[in-house]
C-alpha cells in the first residue's frame, strides 16, 4: 500500500463517488469539507489484501479505480467464498465503522487499485456532528448484514 498525494482532481472524484453513496447525501457541505481534510488516497497492486477477515474494523473505503473481490471464510472450509466484486464508485467498511468490531470480509486486489480511506475515528466524529449521517450509516450497515446473512 502506498499513500498518494490528493490533488483537486481526487478530491472532486470523491465527491462524485460519495455523491451517489446514500449516506453521504445526507451530509452538510460544511461536514463534507471537514470529512475531505481527513480522507486519504492509496495505492495497492494487483493480489495486495485492502483489508482481512479478522482484522480490527478501523476504516471506510470507497473504490476510486481499479478491481477488488470480497471473500468470507466460514467455519472450518478451507476456502473462502466469494461474495462480491467491487470496483469504481463502490465501497466498503461502513459495518467495521459503526461497531468497531473485526473485520467480516477479506478484501483483495484483482489488479492495481486505488482507494479513498476515511478512518473510523475522523468517522466518529463526523457522525456526533451529524446524527443524521449516522444514523443513514446504520441503516446501510444492517442492509449490508442481512445480505451477508443471505449469502
Amino acid at each position: 500500500m502506498k499513500k498518494i498525494t490528493m490533488t483537486d482532481a481526487d478530491t472532486v472524484r470523491f465527491t462524485g463517488i460519495t455523491a451517489k453513496i446514500k449516506f453521504f447525501s445526507s451530509m452538510s457541505m460544511a461536514l463534507l469539507e471537514k470529512i475531505l481534510a481527513w480522507v486519504t488516497l492509496c495505492e495497492y497492486g494487483k493480489g495486495e489484501k485492502i483489508c482481512s477477515q479478522g482484522d480490527p474494523g478501523d476504516a471506510f473505503y470507497a473504490i476510486e479505480s481499479g478491481a477488488v473481490s470480497v471473500k468470507v471464510k466460514r467455519g472450518f472450509l478451507p476456502f473462502p467464498k466469494k461474495m462480491a466484486d467491487l470496483g469504481p464508485g463502490d465501497f466498503f467498511g461502513e459495518m467495521a465503522l459503526l461497531s468497531r468490531q473485526p473485520r467480516n470480509a477479506t478484501v483483495t486486489c484483482e489488479e492495481p487499485t486505488r482507494v479513498f480511506v476515511l478512518l473510523a475515528d475522523h468517522f466518529e466524529a463526523a457522525a456526533k456532528e451529524n446524527p443524521k449521517f449516522a444514523e443513514e450509516i446504520r441503516k446501510l450497515s444492517d442492509e449490508r448484514k442481512l445480505e451477508l446473512g443471505h449469502k
